[in-house]
Formats: structure tokens, sequence, C-alpha cells
């Protein structure tokens, strides 16, 4: 497993070595003691969570207030998405920055996304299966975000605004400016 830092502290992307012949493939996408070496540190995974989605679909900025916050480990095991996590701590030299990568069920690429980040994907495929393990339970009353065109942080998502699916919910969520959030680096 390779692992390779981003530009912002703790995001990390993964990449499996994979093992094909003419009967398909095999590759490795969770090892404890890899993980441990690669730099991810004390994580207790508790739960795992898979949505599908059509293309189009754009759903974040999610996250979990303190003391209820989830580090993720992200990937997709079908078709494509521009997976996207923004750092939220506040006194963090890159706070409000975001970073992006495409995951796909070709590349096999993963992306691990601390306790501290807000988190969102576009399907840029017809349909996406997405898969993720978190660190902490779901807390619906410490779900928060922000609006995901938010003006202020300029994210590419690959699709175009106007053809955006969002739900009502993440339509009316406010900017990152007004979100409510307690993170500190």
């Amino acid at each position: 497993m390779k692992f390779t830092s981003t530009d912002i502290q703790g995001l990390l992307i993964l990449e499996p070595v994979v093992f094909k012949d003419d009967r398909g493939y095999f590759f490795e996408c969770y090892n404890e003691k890899k993980f441990t070496e690669g730099g991810i540190l004390n994580t207790l995974w508790v739960q795992d969570n898979e949505s599908k989605s059509s293309k189009g679909v754009l759903r974040g900025m999610h996250y979990q207030l303190e003391p209820y916050a989830q580090a993720k480990l992200v990937r997709v095991i079908s078709g494509s998405v521009f997976d996207v996590a923004v750092d939220i701590r506040k006194g963090s030299p890159t706070f409000g920055k975001w970073y992006g990568v495409e995951l796909s069920c070709e590349n096999k690429k993963q992306f691990y996304i601390p306790r501290g980040f807000a988190h969102g994907f576009s399907v840029l495929s017809d349909s996406a299966t997405f898969i993720y393990k978190c660190d902490n339970f779901y807390t619906p009353s410490a779900e928060k975000g922000f609006n995901p065109f938010d003006f202020s942080l300029k994210i590419s998502w690959g699709i175009e605004k106007s053809q955006a699916l969002l739900s009502p919910r993440d339509a009316s969520l406010p900017s990152m400016n007004d979100a409510e959030m307690n993170f500190s680096l």
C-alpha cells in the first residue's frame, strides 16, 4: 500500500497494490499494521457505511461536532466520484482550504480524512457506490455542515452547479463562515 501525503496535514491518499490476472483482481484494502506504518495511528473503525448515487449527485459538506467527530476512510467500489475534504480546524495553517481527489473502481484509491474536516463528494459516472469506514458512530444531534457551493471555497466539483443534485438539507446549509464548528489544531 502506498501512502501519499497531501498539502493539507492529515489528509492521505492510499493506493493499494492490485494483483490482476485473467480471473479478476485482489487487493488488500485495510491492514492495521500497514496503516499504522503509513501514519494512520490508533484508529478503531466502529462503523461502515455504503451509499449509491446517480450522476450529478453532490453530497456534502458534512461533519460531526466534537466529541462525536469522525475520521473516515473512503473509497468507491463502482463508478467514480470527486471526493473533497475541507480543513475546519481553527488555528490550522490550512483552515478553509480544500483538497479533492477522484476515487473510482478503476483506480482503487482510498482517501483518509481525519477528524476536523468537512467531507463531500460529487458523482462523475452514471452511478457510483461509495463506501467508508468511520471511527465514531453517527450522531444526528452532532451532524453539521455547510453549503458545498460556498463561493469563498471555490470547489471545482467536476459538475456544473446547475446540474448538481443536492438534497434539500444540503442546499439550505449555511456558508462555511456561518456554520457551527468546534475543531482546533
